[in-house]
C-alpha cells in the first residue's frame, strides 16, 4: 500500500481510529494522517544524501542558513511551551531542551558556518526562503493563537521527523549511540554532528516525551479541536518537505 493509499485509509476522525485499536495513540494518527508526507520527509533525498556524506556542501550551507533563521522562532515557540505546560515537572523538560538549543546547537551552528566559509552577515541577517518564512509564520500561529495542544502539533512533528531520519541512518550504519565519524562513515563533522545531534538518547527520549505529551491532552480534545491540531502537524510535515526541497532550489 502506497503512502496516498494508507493516508486515504486512515480515518478523518480520532474516534474512529482508536476504536479499531487496542493501544491507540494519538500521534500515531496524527502521523498516519500525515501520509505520503510523513514518508516523503524521513526519506526525503536531502537526509539521504546528507548522511551518506554525498550532499552537495553548498546545498547544506543553504540549508543551515535558513535553519538558523527558523530555530530563532523555533525557541520562541518552545517558550511558549512552557507557559502552557500543566505542571512544573513538564516545564522543565521544555527548559531544559532550551538550554540544549541555545547552548551545543548553537556552537555546533557557528562552527559549522565557520569551517563552511559562511560569511557572518549571511548568517546573522539571512534572506528567508518562502518555505522560511511560512514555517516560521505557522509556528508563531499556532503558539499566539492556540493553546498547548496546538503547540505541540507543530513541535511534536518538527522534532519526529529529525529523530526518524537521524536515527535510521545511524541504526543503517550501526550503534545509534556513536556518532558516524566514529562508527567508520567518513563525514567532515558538519554532517557527522549534525546527524548525531538528532539521534542521541536524550533527544529520543525528549522526542517520545513531547509525544506523549500530545497523546495525553489530544483525545480529549474536542473534534473541532482534533481537526485544528491534525492540520497545523499535516502542514508541518509539508512545510519539512519543503524546507528540504529549498536547499536543493536555492543552490541551483
Amino acid at each position: 500500500m502506497s503512502g496516498a493509499d494508507a493516508a486515504e485509509a486512515v480515518p478523518d476522525s480520532y474516534e474512529a481510529y482508536a476504536s479499531a485499536r487496542l493501544s491507540p495513540r494519538f500521534t500515531d494518527w496524527l502521523q498516519a494522517r500525515a501520509e505520503p508526507a510523513w514518508t516523503n520527509a524521513v526519506g526525503h533525498t536531502f537526509v539521504e544524501e546528507l548522511s551518506a556524506g554525498t550532499l552537495d556542501e553548498d546545498a547544506f550551507a543553504d540549508y543551515l542558513v535558513q535553519d538558523y533563521a527558523f530555530v530563532d522562532e523555533l525557541v520562541g515557540t518552545f517558550g511558549y511551551a512552557v507557559g502552557q505546560a500543566p505542571d512544573m515537572d513538564a516545564k522543565r523538560q521544555f527548559v531544559e531542551f532550551l538550554d540544549t538549543v541555545t547552548d551545543d546547537e548553537n556552537d555546533y551552528f557557528e562552527r559549522s558556518f565557520d569551517a563552511l566559509g559562511v560569511p557572518t552577515d549571511r548568517w546573522q541577517a539571512p534572506t528567508p526562503t518562502e518555505a522560511t518564512a511560512a514555517f516560521t509564520d505557522l509556528l508563531g500561529h499556532a503558539a499566539r493563537e492556540g493553546g498547548y495542544a496546538e503547540t505541540l502539533a507543530v513541535l511534536v512533528p518538527a522534532e519526529w521527523i529529525y529523530e526518524t531520519w537521524a536515527t535510521t541512518a545511524t541504526e543503517r550504519h550501526g550503534d545509534p549511540s556513536v556518532d558516524l565519524p566514529s562508527a567508520g562513515i567518513d563525514l567532515p563533522f558538519y554532517y557527522g554532528e549534525w546527524v548525531d545531534l538528532h539521534a542521541v538518547p536524550d533527544f529520543v527520549a525528549f522526542v517520545e516525551w513531547l509525544r506523549e505529551q500530545l497523546d495525553a491532552v489530544g483525545p480529549d480534545l474536542s473534534p473541532r479541536r482534533q481537526a485544528r491540531v491534525e492540520a497545523l502537524f499535516r502542514r508541518t510535515v509539508d512545510l519539512e518537505v519543503a524546507f528540504f526541497d529549498s536547499a536543493y532550489k536555492e543552490e541551483a
